[in-house]
């Protein structure tokens, strides 16, 4: 904690624990308004926002049954505390307080029992049927993170809760209203129907297929997009969209209809949508979008992968799909420089054809790539010994040779440097052991002492 934030802090401290509980007084915000929640204001707030379904929430409180009887106090035990707001974390009387409040703002809430702890109370501080006070002062709140490593680039905060608990997964037919802001300016406003993951064919980025993954039928919500899960580096030319932009999105969804998940199949579903998957896939690559064609080849693998109790033909078909995807998607992780799935994915085509001159070919890319070339090399020469017409090989074999060399030479090098600076290591001693005795001689001699010779001594 800064300074600046202690001494806010205190001055809070101060200004709560001045002002005794009153009680029965302020503005009804109960939504049946029926006088079960009455908040008064005490310190304004700074901001146009109050807090969203599912934000993290972090206040300042103080609790006080009627007659002035303290029984709880985060200030008394100086600790912080937060809940996610909206999800039934706390009392009804919170929820309803806590998300009509701004940033810094300081309230008065007094609670009739059944939006506090009703007829059963909290024994031993909180009797039951007890209207209870509450001092609150609200720090901070902040939206959901959907990413996966919770880097930020993703905050969903939810204006309105939608309806059950299912969601839209990958693939999913869904029918969305849609409106993009980048500062103060609407970009984008539409209403969409399209599947989960085909989002970049309607000009919306990629973090929003994310964001649509984790919401509920009617849920209306804002999803504030970090560059690299908008568009990026590259901007959108058709919106008016600079390079680097941060964005907001404000989404209702509709409606959806859930895409079948791989248990929901039969073998002939998942063959037909492996190769609906295929072409998708395909067609992606075609147009360089590398990241959307790796989800349709994925979909291949994880659908066809496991599959059991096939006849002969729906083996072959399955296989040859299986190793279809594996090769096209070492290709697309080529393309984007990920060696490590490049070579994952060509010894999975590779234990499906083992003389494969696609996988053998890429896996060999992989290799030279992050400069193994000794199995780079091994990988050329497979592909030569089976297919010897392939020039690309000879090419990259060529290439292989080459490096090795360089990097033989750059070794001799290396060690000879070594060898020689440990020879002249080892020399050293041996001349500073004659540099002081030399002297040490022409010091004896400024000091008067004859140089003696072996002769001398033995005389």
């Amino acid at each position: 904690m800064t300074a600046e934030e202690g001494k806010a802090e205190e001055m809070s401290a101060a200004a709560a624990a001045a002002s005794a509980p009153e009680g029965e007084g302020g503005v009804d915000i109960a939504p049946k308004k029926d006088g079960g929640v009455l908040k008064v204001i005490k310190k304004e707030g700074t901001g146009t926002e109050s807090p969203m379904i599912g934000d993290k929430v972090t206040v300042h409180y103080t609790g006080w049954l009627l007659d002035g009887t303290k029984f709880d106090s985060s200030r008394d035990r100086k600790d912080k505390f937060s809940f996610d707001f909206g999800k039934g974390e706390v009392i009804k009387a919170w929820d309803i307080a806590v998300g009509t409040m701004k940033i810094g703002e300081l309230c008065q809430i007094t609670c009739k029992p059944e939006y506090a702890y009703g007829s059963a109370g909290s024994p031993p501080k909180i009797p039951p049927n007890a209207t209870l006070i509450f001092e609150i002062e609200l720090f901070e709140f902040k939206g959901k993170d959907l990413t996966d490593d919770e880097d930020g680039g993703i905050i969903r905060r939810i204006r309105k809760k939608g309806e059950g608990y299912s969601k839209p997964n990958e693939g999913a037919l869904v029918e969305i209203e849609v409106e993009g802001w980048h500062g103060d300016r609407v970009f984008d406003k539409r209403e969409l129907r399209f599947e989960v993951g085909e989002g970049e064919n309607y000009d919306l980025p990629p973090g929003l297929d994310k964001a649509l993954q984790k919401m509920e039928k009617l849920e209306e919500c804002v999803i504030y997009l970090k560059p690299s899960y908008g568009f990026g580096s590259a901007g959108k030319q058709k919106f008016q969209i600079p390079s680097d932009a941060e964005l907001r999105y404000e989404i209702k969804l509709k409606s959806f209809e859930k895409a079948k998940e791989s248990w929901e199949m039969n073998t002939d579903e998942k063959l037909e949508q492996g190769s609906i998957a295929k072409e998708k896939g395909t067609q992606y690559f075609k147009e360089g979008k590398y990241k959307r064609a790796t989800l349709q080849y994925k979909k291949i693998v994880s659908w066809l992968e496991h599959e059991t109790g096939l006849s002969a033909e729906e083996e072959l078909k399955a296989k040859n799909l299986r190793l279809a995807a594996h090769l096209n998607l070492a290709m697309c992780h080529l393309k984007l420089k990920e060696y490590s799935h490049v070579l994952e994915n060509c010894n999975k085509a590779l234990e499906l054809d083992n003389s494969n001159e696609k996988g053998l070919f890429r896996r060999g890319e992989a290799r030279l790539a992050v400069n193994d070339f000794e199995l780079a090399r091994e990988d050329f020469q497979k592909v030569l010994q089976l297919y010897p017409s392939n020039k690309a090989a000879k090419a990259q074999l060529m290439i292989c040779h080459q490096k090795i060399r360089e990097q033989h030479e750059r070794e001799k090098k290396m060690y000879a440097n070594m060898f020689q600076r440990l020879a002249d290591k080892e020399a050293k001693p041996d001349s500073d052991i004659v540099h002081k005795e030399d002297t040490e001689m022409k010091d004896d001699k400024q000091n008067g002492v004859e140089e003696k010779t072996e002769v001398d001594v033995e005389a």
